[in-house]
């Protein structure tokens, strides 16, 4: 799905939850209400006002969940017609009294800020995750997951699969297999249907790979080619597939059977940053040395399960100059694609 380059957040936000045919299709195949746990993050309030635009029956409901700190979110996704419940989901009483729903999306986690704060990320990802996966055992859980599961790869290799052995790197990481380990844990016990949505740098206008690079670009500032590669995905691709991808939960069998890599191509940061610069009559500036190897995915399985036609990296890049150049909110928040310690 392609359109205009969004120019404001209101226009962005409704490009980034508009549903396609495969997801008004994905989700009329299922029944019953969709109820989203951490909806107050980055990707949370447009996949929850996406889930409503694409189920057409009103008695439906979807029901978005999370502390919502902001005030603005709530009421901007009750005019869209999603319910909102403020809950703290590490709190097992809160939890507990939530509204029951067969089709959950667990989204909710820490990742910025979680080398300062060790408890409060495996609070988050492990114990919460727990206190989920047990109230809605039964239900169709997709769990919101990372590519930092997995660790670096050669390059040379292609990017992860999703049998490979996971080989966390530093604390986030080794978190995020908690919280894996947690829901195939109990969803083996209670033989629920589960989709471990391992994603790989989502990018928005106002954060992602692409807006870092694009930043420093227009700023002059260095690119670092130390992690040569990454793969990209335009954030409204991710909001459908996540969806999409309720029809894929399944009862664990092994082998990695329950998880799905869901991104874009494994691309060139220098690639990304000259196109940045064509686009915008820049000449990007580079820093270090490529390492051979990068968090990168295989994509193969989600091409197999939910193939969707990509929004095309040039026309990201182009909405990402303009964006900035326009004064676009940014988020502040960068990705860190360059790290290589482990550490967020």
């Amino acid at each position: 799905m392609t359109t205009g380059a969004p120019t404001t957040e209101l226009e962005l936000d409704a490009l980034l939850s508009a549903p396609d045919d495969d997801t008004i299709a994905a989700l009329a195949s299922l029944s019953g209400d969709v109820l989203i746990l951490g909806a107050g993050g980055k990707m949370g309030p447009t996949v929850a006002r996406m889930a409503r635009r694409a189920i057409a029956d009103p008695s439906r409901r979807v029901i978005a969940v999370s502390r919502f700190s902001d005030t603005s979110a709530v009421a901007a996704l009750q005019a869209h017609g999603v319910e909102t419940v403020r809950a703290d989901l590490a709190d097992p009483a809160a939890v507990a009294a939530l509204p029951d729903a067969p089709n959950v999306l667990w989204m909710a986690g820490q990742k910025f800020g979680s080398t300062g704060d060790p408890v409060g990320t495996w609070t988050q990802n492990v114990v919460a995750s727990a206190i989920a996966a047990q109230r809605y055992a039964g239900s169709r859980i997709v769990c919101f997951s990372t590519g930092n599961v997995y660790g670096r790869q050669a390059v040379a290799l292609g990017g992860a699969r999703e049998h490979d052995a996971l080989v966390p790197d530093g604390e986030y990481a080794a978190s995020c297999i908690g919280r894996e380990r947690v829901f195939e844990s109990i969803a083996r016990r209670t033989q629920s249907p589960l989709l471990l949505y391992r994603l790989f740098y989502a990018c928005d206008l106002r954060y992602g790979v692409v807006t870092d690079i694009a930043h420093n670009v227009l700023h002059g500032t260095p690119v670092s080619l130390e992690t040569a590669f990454v793969n990209v995905i335009w954030q409204g691709d991710a909001n459908r597939l996540a969806l999409r991808a309720l029809t894929q939960a399944a009862r664990p069998t092994g082998d990695a059977s329950v998880a799905m890599n869901v991104t874009g191509p494994v691309v060139a940061v220098r690639d990304i940053a000259e196109r940045v610069g064509s686009i915008a009559g820049a000449a990007p500036v580079f820093a270090g040395a490529p390492s051979d190897d990068a968090l990168i995915a295989n994509i193969d399985r989600l091409h197999e399960r939910l193939p969707y036609t990509a929004l095309p990296l040039e026309m990201l890049c182009e909405w990402a100059v303009q964006w900035i150049r326009a004064g676009g909110r940014l988020l502040n928040k960068p990705t860190k694609f360059e790290v290589r310690d482990g550490r967020y």
